[in-house]
This record gives C-alpha cells, structure tokens and sequence, in this order.
C-alpha cells in the first residue's frame, strides 16, 4: 500500500475533497508543483488551473480559478476561491467558468495575469472538449 497524505480542498461554498491522496499536483503561481507524503512546509498562491489528485482508486481532477495551497509533513489544504470537480461538471458549469475568465482576460492589468488567465481558458476548453479526465 502507498504512502497517503490528507487532503482537503475548500471552497467557501463546501468542502469539495477530504481524502487520503498519494500526490497532488498543483497549479501554483510560481509554476506547477508535486506534493507527496512528507512535503515540506509551504504556503503558495495557486494560478487558475487543473489540480491533479491522485488517489488509491484513480485521479480526479478539479480546476481551480485561484486561492492557496498551505502543505504541512502530515498533509494540504487547499483554499479555493472556486472549484470544481472536473468528472462531475456540467457543461453549464465550464461555459460559465469560461465566461469569467474571457473577463478577467479583458480586465487583466499586466502579462503575468494575461499568462495566467490563458492558461486557465486553455484547460477549461480542454475540459469542454473532454481532454481532461480521470
């Protein structure tokens, strides 16, 4: 049996994950990272994109539009200020979620953001076009 961490993810409309994962990529703003079992303390800032959790049974996916990821040796928390569990989204879901972000593409200040916000619209179109999966 592999070695487990907790993890949580929340958003402030409910916890979306609370499971045992064996890593989680995560789509900081400094550039993707890999958490396993006894990571080192971290807190980052997350960029708009696919979170990958993966579990004993499979991976789920989840898009994060932003938040933070505080990693502790014993697990991760990630504090989402919207997500979505990318298996069990509807269309509806992704074309709003898109939506918002050709807005906040209209609206962004510098080239950091404009980088940010292309990628989150390039994974939620992979997501629309089922590219993204477990």
């Amino acid at each position: 049996m592999a070695d487990t961490f907790k993890f949580e993810l929340v958003s402030p409309e409910r916890i979306l994950l609370s499971v045992d994962a064996e890593e989680v990529v995560v789509p900081g703003a400094e550039g993707e990272f890999t958490v396993l079992p006894g990571h080192a303390p971290v807190i980052a800032q997350l960029a708009p994109g696919v979170l990958s959790v993966k579990l004993q049974q499979g991976r789920k996916n989840v898009f994060v539009r932003s938040g933070f990821a505080d990693v502790t040796p014993s697990g991760l928390t990630i504090l989402a200020e919207r997500a979505f569990v990318v298996e069990e989204a509807d269309a509806r879901t992704v074309e709003r979620e898109l939506d918002m972000a050709q807005k906040a593409l209209d609206d962004a200040g510098d080239d950091e953001a404009r980088m940010h916000v292309n990628r989150a619209i390039e994974q939620l179109r992979a997501i629309q076009s089922g590219k993204v999966a477990a």
